[in-house]
């Protein structure tokens, strides 16, 4: 519960979104429009002009950003992470989430005021269309207190934020069939494509409901973010914090001021001004989600009294506490050193990465089988995944068969398809089968190499254990 406390009855806030006789209290804040602000404006249409262009953005011939679920590929940035590739994805994935706590160690919810998208959306995007369809901030409150849901304007901004929440959808769902397979479904039937129709239906219901009614409730009741900061963060992390040892006590108005009271007007600006309807001068609390529009706010109000700016300012619990800094910390140093084994794991792990995979497989009918002239066949599977981005055809050699008392007439190497074409980033398996007669098995095995290549500068050798009789029984051959 923030501020103070409120006489007893219907309307006393019990969460910051929510009445002690349980309704909703529909938080309108007033936006402020300093510095800060245009300073997040200006980060929040570049990511979401990024959003909206990567589907149609390629590089070397790659989306920028497609995860293929049907073929289980995940492209970033040109580059085509495959099922086979789950040491690239943790280090991706272990890189992130570091990264992530490291931001936080220093600078605290900087990605939730600056970078989520539940943020970006819902102060750029959503409120300032949702406020001009009301009439601006005044007539929003005075909506909200008569009750007028529906009237024209609110359903005009209703209209709005769907056909937005549409365009959202359709927008995420590029990211995961690609613009052209989009185009094609957008012009046909959705009895087509139920599967896709279904996710665009269910993905806008979701973005109109979480921007047109539960908006700010995202962060403080279904994100855990704000519940972990307590972990990531310490007295020295950078965060958006009051200075109460300036501010304290406070005294109401500007004029006729106590001497001994603090610069703190108690004008309730930085209130008015939160998108989680929290108080800032109660310290470190869990809703807040480091916008900063309190800093404008609170800048403007000192301004105004000619007092120095500042009093809500990015700062650590120790600074404003007249503690001394100290940036080299466990978790400031700890931090760093995993991401940068995290990040060269990534690197290196890339830099060796080969044009395709290989992988060579035995047959699925046993070992091996007795043929009518005695000879032992041999079923292998290879399987080639293409990675580079154009069509291959990749060649296969089988080397070292037999033994030099094995003469070439009985050496028998079917391949069906060699060279075998795949497409670019596409896998296929092909069967090779390798007859030979018993002496060439020594207790019961044979050490071939099969070595692939394509046109270009692939090469890559594996050796590969043929299975067959035991010595005893290879004497029977003739």
């Amino acid at each position: 519960m923030s501020g103070t406390a409120a006489p007893p009855g219907v309307g006393r806030r019990v969460l910051p979104t929510l009445n002690e006789d349980g309704s909703r209290r529909w938080i309108r804040p007033k936006p402020s429009h300093g510095k800060w602000w245009r300073r997040r404006q200006v980060v929040a249409y570049l990511l979401m002009a990024a959003f909206f262009a990567a589907p149609h953005l390629r590089i070397f011939g790659k989306p920028v950003f497609l995860m293929d679920l049907p073929r289980r590929e995940f492209t970033l940035m040109g580059y085509t992470f495959l099922p086979t590739d789950t040491l690239l994805f943790m280090f991706s994935l272990g890189s992130v989430v570091i990264g992530i706590f490291l931001v936080t160690a220093l600078w605290g919810r900087a990605w939730c005021g600056w970078a989520c998208p539940q943020t970006v959306y819902l102060e750029y995007l959503f409120r300032p269309i949702g406020r001009w369809f009301d009439g601006g901030y005044t007539q929003s409150r005075a909506l909200d207190k008569q009750g007028a849901w529906f009237t024209p304007r609110r359903l005009g901004k209703y209209l709005t934020f769907f056909l937005l929440s549409l365009f959202v959808s359709h927008t995420m769902l590029a990211f995961f069939v690609g613009i052209p397979q989009l185009y094609g479904w957008m012009r046909g039937s959705p009895a087509d494509h139920p599967s896709a129709f279904f996710f665009v239906v269910l993905f806008t219901g979701i973005v109109w409901f979480n921007f047109t009614y539960f908006r700010e409730q995202t962060c403080l009741i279904v994100c855990p973010y704000g519940r972990w900061q307590s972990a990531l963060i310490d007295r020295q992390s950078k965060i958006v914090a009051y200075d109460y040892v300036r501010g304290e006590p406070r005294a109401l108005g500007a004029k006729n001021r106590d001497p001994h009271a603090g610069d703190c007007i108690n004008c309730n600006a930085c209130v008015q001004t939160c998108p989680t309807g929290i108080d800032i001068r109660n310290g470190l609390q869990m809703e807040c989600v480091h916008c900063t529009q309190c800093i404008d706010a609170c800048d403007e109000i000192m301004t105004k009294i000619g007092k120095p700016t500042g009093l809500i300012r990015y700062s650590s619990q120790d600074e404003i506490a007249g503690k001394p800094k100290h940036l080299l910390r466990l978790r400031t140093i700890l931090y760093p050193i995993v991401l940068t084994l995290l990040g060269g794991g990534l690197v290196g792990t890339m830099y060796v990465k080969k044009a395709a995979d290989l992988t060579v497989l035995r047959g699925l009918d046993g070992p091996f089988t007795t043929e009518a002239d005695g000879r032992i066949a041999n079923q292998i599977r290879i399987k080639i995944t293409n990675r580079r981005g154009a069509d291959m055809a990749y060649r296969i050699v089988l080397d070292s068969l037999a033994p030099a008392n094995v003469a070439p007439r009985e050496v028998t190497v079917v391949l069906p398809e060699n060279p075998l074409t795949v497409q670019a980033g596409d896998t296929r398996i092909t069967s090779a089968f390798v007859l030979l007669p018993p002496r060439a098995f020594t207790k019961g095995e044979r050490f071939i190499t099969i070595n692939v290549s394509d046109e270009r500068d692939y090469r890559e050798s594996v050796t590969y254990r043929l299975l067959g009789p035991t010595s005893s029984a290879a004497g029977s051959f003739k």
